[in-house]
């Protein structure tokens, strides 16, 4: 009972870190996409390469944080499908602090290896997904292009002159007092360490974590920052940007959905991993574990991936091994993914999957 609710907890507060990180940047993002009437991110959407070479490098910072900003950019049409898998790809999750104060110089040389590789792979994904699926959105109206957010009605860059009809009234109405107090209470337990993961078997690794900048605790110091200035668009903008674009379309559409897919899912994972060692799976045979930590990267979950951390740093498994987990896997950053688009998840992981076996099986002709 007890294990029980130290799982419903550990869900519940990474839940509410998660859903409020994805809350923050998507309103962060509809506000600059408002006030600069989309000019802010319309050079970004001529350039896939570009945007393929930032969704690498939000996913080469340690932790969760760049994979959170990624889909929030991707689900609102600004960030291509390939920018979403390069992210992927460069992201290893929270473990990369770990692989930084048990590994360093590897996980340096991995961390390139992973940039390089999401970029390439990011690159192919956005030509042949492009060629394949732009026919279908110049279909009628009902066609699903649920996927494709450059072709979402509900993603689209808002043109919103709130000049026109709308005025620029503000009034401090209850919607706007709500959405002020739950952002200035989770900022509260951002900075003050409440909502930080908590890890099985870190145990006191980022004790010795010597880039104290890009540590968990800055990282949640930094969204705090950002998450205020949020608080101050609260205030200033207009009636109609908060009731449509704020409230409208993000705290009552996507909030609610984001939450539940997390809390959900991360409860069924706690349960499940204490019911499965997964440590038992591993076996000598190099070409069989490649297979499986590639298989255990669908799990949205940092945990696992530190299994085949730890091995190698003892020295018990190849290279082969952690860099087909390191590819396959991305913590908790693609559950707001599966929250959003199911159909984006799946082929997402599948491609993560793949490019995962494959570089895992060729990297053994060299280690």
């Amino acid at each position: 009972m007890e294990l029980t609710f130290e799982i419903l907890m550990d869900a519940l507060r990474n839940s509410i870190l998660i859903t409020g990180l994805v809350t923050v940047m998507m309103m962060m993002i509809e506000s600059l996409n408002i006030e600069s009437d989309g000019l802010v991110f319309r050079g970004l959407k001529k350039t896939r390469i570009g945007q393929v070479v930032i969704g690498a490098l939000l996913g080469s910072v340690p932790g969760c944080m760049g994979g959170f900003a990624t889909v929030s950019l991707y689900t609102h049409g600004l960030l291509s499908f390939g920018a979403l898998i390069a992210m992927m790809i460069a992201s290893s999750g929270d473990e990369a602090f770990v692989m930084l104060a048990m590994i360093p110089d590897k996980a340096l040389i991995i961390f390139v290896v992973l940039f390089v590789l999401a970029i390439a792979v990011g690159i192919i994904t956005d030509f042949v997904h492009g060629r394949i699926h732009s026919r279908h959105c110049h279909k009628a109206d009902h066609t699903d292009c649920s996927d494709l957010p450059q072709c979402s009605e509900g993603y689209s860059i808002h043109q919103d002159h709130e000049g026109e009809g709308h005025g620029k009234k503000r009034h401090f109405t209850a919607k706007r007092i709500v959405m002020f107090v739950g952002l200035a209470i989770f900022i509260a337990a951002l900075a003050s360490g409440h909502l930080s993961h908590e890890h099985a078997g870190h145990g006191h690794e980022h004790e010795h974590f010597e880039i104290d900048l890009l540590s968990e605790e800055w990282m949640n110091v930094l969204f705090a920052c950002l998450s205020v200035i949020v608080l101050i668009v609260l205030i200033r903008a207009s009636d109609h940007f908060i009731e449509e674009h704020l409230w409208n379309h993000i705290v009552r559409k996507h909030l609610p959905t984001i939450f539940a897919w997390t809390f959900g899912v991360l409860i069924g994972i706690g349960i499940l991993l204490q019911f499965i060692d997964i440590s038992t799976w591993i076996s000598s045979n190099t070409a069989l574990m490649i297979l499986l930590a590639a298989a255990i990267g669908f799990i949205p979950e940092s945990g696992p991936h530190l299994i085949f951390v730890t091995l190698y740093a003892a020295g018990a498994v190849p290279l082969p091994v952690l860099l087909a987990s390191c590819i396959s896997q991305d913590g908790h950053a693609s559950i707001p993914l599966l929250a959003e688009s199911k159909v984006g998840f799946l082929k997402a992981k599948a491609i993560n999957f793949a490019v995962a076996l494959a570089a895992g099986y060729l990297s053994m002709i060299w280690f």
